[in-house]
């Protein structure tokens, strides 16, 4: 087995501030913030507009998706992820930072930073503790809005990273790859509602395991280690060695599954991502378990 040197997956707000003052942000280097919350809660737009790490430029995950599809936060075209991000200065060449200002220390950027990976683009980190612990160890922050030089980048789709309903079905039958559901136990076994969710009721897809992507942070918003993170695995009989799709119910919290994976030197781990939003509302009835009303969701 040939072990691939992977690029790193985490940055520390250290690294970054020293980034900062020492003038490296630019083309090589650009820094987002992804933050999204839920209606009505916290506006992701507005708070960036009052206070974000200086240079970064705020990708708006609502912007940069597939308005078309009726299933939530799908992926975008090639073409429309390439001009997306060309417009935030980013190109083929440029080391990319994605933060978020979550509470729990990271929710959102796994999402940006596997959207870039399955869209080729390898040099991408997630900010280590998030908004929260920069602005907890007196990081500077801004209110001034960056202004990126635009940049040409090239997008490939990395089919190997992402799943399909139809893959996701067939892999029923052929069990080639373990499931991994990340969302809370209540709504992976169908005893708590889904969040700010019409005509979606909770449950999971059949054979999936729950690994609450929660577990994967520390109470301070930092991703734990590797060896926690093996350890966590193991306790749910995941096999990092064989292949894993991850699902939650938008596709956003799968890439937790993804990133804690790769940090245990496992890059290949795919997301499905129609998730639960998707598979509610297509797959066979038997495929859906829940401990609702009904038994099925």
């Amino acid at each position: 087995m040939v072990h691939q040197v992977l690029y790193r997956a985490l940055v520390s707000t250290k690294w970054l501030a020293e980034s900062i003052r020492t003038g490296k942000l630019g083309p090589g280097l650009r820094v987002l913030d992804a933050s999204w919350y839920s209606p009505g809660t916290r506006e992701a737009r507005k708070e960036y507009l009052e206070c974000h790490v200086p240079g970064a430029s705020f990708f708006d995950i609502e912007e940069c998706r597939d308005t078309a599809s009726p299933y939530e936060m799908m992926l975008p075209s090639e073409t429309g992820f390439a001009d997306y991000v060309g417009r935030l200065g980013i190109s083929n060449h440029t080391h990319v930072v994605v933060y978020d200002g979550d509470h729990l220390g990271s929710f959102y950027a796994p999402r940006v930073w596997w959207m870039f990976r399955v869209f080729g683009h390898r040099t991408v980190s997630v900010l280590n503790g998030g908004f929260r612990n920069w602005l907890k160890e007196g990081h500077p922050v801004t209110s001034e809005p960056s202004r990126p030089e635009p940049a040409v980048f090239k997008a490939t789709l990395d089919h190997s990273l992402l799943k399909t309903y139809e893959q996701v079905l067939e892999n029923l039958e052929s069990k080639r790859f373990q499931l991994v559901d990340s969302r809370s136990q209540g709504r992976f076994l169908g005893a708590e509602p889904e969040p700010d969710a019409f005509g979606l009721d909770s449950g999971h897809i059949h054979g999936s395991v729950n690994m609450p992507f929660m577990d994967f942070l520390t109470e301070d918003g930092f991703e734990k280690s590797p060896e926690e993170l093996r350890a966590l695995f193991q306790a749910k009989k995941v096999d990092l060695s064989q292949p894993l799709i991850a699902t939650c119910r938008k596709g956003v919290t799968a890439c937790h599954v993804a990133l804690a994976a790769y940090l245990c030197g496992k890059p290949d781990v795919a997301v499905y991502d129609g998730s639960w939003s998707e598979w509610f509302r297509r797959a066979p009835p038997e495929t859906r378990v829940s401990q609702g009303k009904s038994g099925k969701a």
